[in-house]
């Protein structure tokens, strides 16, 4: 695959990652990515783009399987309300297309934080940096060098 913003990141930060690429389908989501690389929709985390009641963008990181409680979210961060950007906001905020969006490498910095069972994992698969491309990391790397702050949020 040729080089993301996401790679360049993580190669950066000298992350040993594997590359999986797959082929993208409309609104396929995590299911769709899990299925064509045979791997559990659980480990498979989705990047996403939100903001609070202020419009101060953050991500969550979430197992593939799984829905966001915005209201939990907003609880376990200290914000009144959490909810989700625009795609077109989103894509802003992070540099990537909806769909494409990975932690790694974000146009602009923002607090990350990642459902605290998704740190438990053996190995996660999170996007690359454009849209039909997962890489396979460590899940420890979300915290350090990542940063993201685990939370329980998972409906």
């Amino acid at each position: 695959m040729s080089e993301t913003p996401a790679t360049a990141w993580l190669r950066a930060h000298a992350v040993v990652y594997t590359e999986h690429p797959y082929d993208y389908v409309e609104h396929g989501g995590t299911a769709e990515s899990a299925r064509q690389l045979g791997v559990d929709e659980h480990t498979v985390v989705k990047t996403l783009v939100m903001q609070d009641e202020r419009t101060q963008p953050l991500v969550v990181l979430m197992h593939g399987d799984r829905q966001v409680s915005t209201k939990n979210l907003a609880r376990a961060i200290g914000v009144k309300s959490v909810e989700p950007c625009r795609p077109e906001v989103a894509q802003r905020h992070s540099g990537y297309l909806v769909g494409g969006t990975s932690p790694f490498g974000l146009r602009k910095a923002m607090p990350v934080h990642v459902q605290e069972s998704v740190l438990a994992l053996p190995k996660v698969y999170i996007n690359g940096g454009r849209r039909g491309f997962l890489v396979g990391v460590q899940p420890q790397v979300l915290l350090a060098p990542l940063g993201a702050r685990p939370v329980n949020c998972a409906l």
